[in-house]
């Protein structure tokens, strides 16, 4: 048996359960012994019982999607990663109809049918456990100099997905940013961040990067370990409580990205009246169901016209997406070792989960020790 932390919707529980060790079953399955798990916004989400749904046949979810691991068993067919390696697993899995082409790509993270699974969220039991089995082809390997870190590799995901997204549609002005040399892609490019968070500080990391003007957008008042960090990598911190966002343009020019990392509906939809010439706005939050806002829908409609805008929602990644996350994570420790560490505020017991979960915990990123 080993210890697990799950969910069970329909009694309101969250607690830590003893569960059965999980076997190899197939040539292509490895077994990871958890390390770690990071806690996130749709972790605590799934314990206040908003959504989450446990496998077919069972009652409870363990959850838990951001991850690192430690490859203890492979199958006789396994040639990705080997006994030792450290590893982190992605989390959606494609759904089974035939037609759909995102996921018989391998491209789960854009199918269309939405009957895909998630690991720890969605009908399969998630990472917050001793050990998982899956296949290989969802693993990634991780350098061991990353050890420490590996952990917000998933979360990263995010910003690259989105950021592979932005160069795409860029391409519609190949004379934006010249080539310059010594120069990033995007190093005549502000980017403004929506949200101090683990999303938005690795978001901002990735933007600053790329070398595009960062500039992050929260509540808190400076000075705060966060826009501390954010100073460190050479982006720059605004709190809410000094501009409001139809002053940021006045403050630091044409805006010609936004990467929403909140999911407060309310400045998002006031950040979007403020999007410059040819800008450019991710969404990655999901906001709770509130209320209605009023949104003024004339002028949101005349700016994406006349101003070339485009808006899209970015959710889950591929392969391509963690591969890149690893690599980059690699580039801001070199780069930033302290600002990259300090991301993580803590790392507890399995047996902390419940203020961890429930509990109102400070700081960036906390960590639950699997083994």
């Amino acid at each position: 048996m080993m210890k697990a932390i799950a969910v069970t919707p329909q009694e309101r529980k969250v607690e830590l359960i003893d569960q059965a060790e999980p076997k190899i079953l197939s040539p292509t399955d490895v077994k990871l012994r958890m390390l770690e798990a990071g806690v996130c916004g749709t972790d605590k989400e799934i314990c206040a019982f908003q959504y989450g749904t446990p496998p077919p046949g069972s009652e409870q979810l363990v959850i838990g999607h951001e991850s690192l691991g430690e490859v203890m068993e492979i199958g006789p067919k396994v040639s990705r990663v080997k006994l030792g390696d450290l590893v982190v697993p992605m989390v959606r899995r494609p759904c089974p109809h035939n037609d759909c082409v995102a996921c018989r790509s391998d491209r789960q993270d854009f199918c269309f049918t939405g009957d895909f699974q998630e690991r720890g969220i969605k009908e399969r039991h998630g990472f917050m456990a001793q050990f998982i089995v899956d296949d290989e082809k969802y693993m990634n390997p991780v350098p061991k100099e990353m050890r420490d870190v590996a952990v917000l590799v998933e979360p990263l995901t995010i910003a690259e997905k989105g950021l592979a997204q932005v160069w795409q549609v860029q391409q519609r002005l190949p004379w934006s940013c010249r080539v310059t040399p010594g120069k990033a892609a995007a190093h005549c490019h502000r980017a403004v961040v929506l949200g101090a968070g683990p999303v938005g500080l690795l978001g901002a990391m990735a933007l600053a990067n790329y070398d595009f003007d960062t500039y992050v957008y929260s509540r808190e008042a400076p000075p705060n370990p966060k826009s501390e960090l954010v100073e460190s990598i050479g982006a720059h911190y605004i709190s809410s409580t000094k501009l409001s966002p139809e002053m940021l343009p006045q403050h630091i020019g044409n805006i010609d990205l936004v990467y929403e990392a909140t999911g407060a509906s309310s400045l998002s939809f006031e950040m979007m009246k403020v999007l410059g010439t040819n800008g450019i706005f991710v969404f990655t939050g999901v906001p709770g169901r509130k209320g209605p806002i009023a949104v003024d829908t004339d002028l949101m409609m005349r700016n994406l016209v006349l101003k070339n805008q485009v808006i899209f929602g970015t959710v889950n990644a591929g392969r391509d997406s963690f591969e890149n996350s690893i690599r980059d994570l690699g580039t801001f420790s070199r780069r930033w070792p302290h600002a990259v560490k300090s991301l993580i505020t803590g790392r507890f017991p399995m047996n902390a989960y419940s203020d961890l979960l429930l509990g109102r915990s400070e700081g960036i990123k906390n960590v639950i020790q699997l083994n």
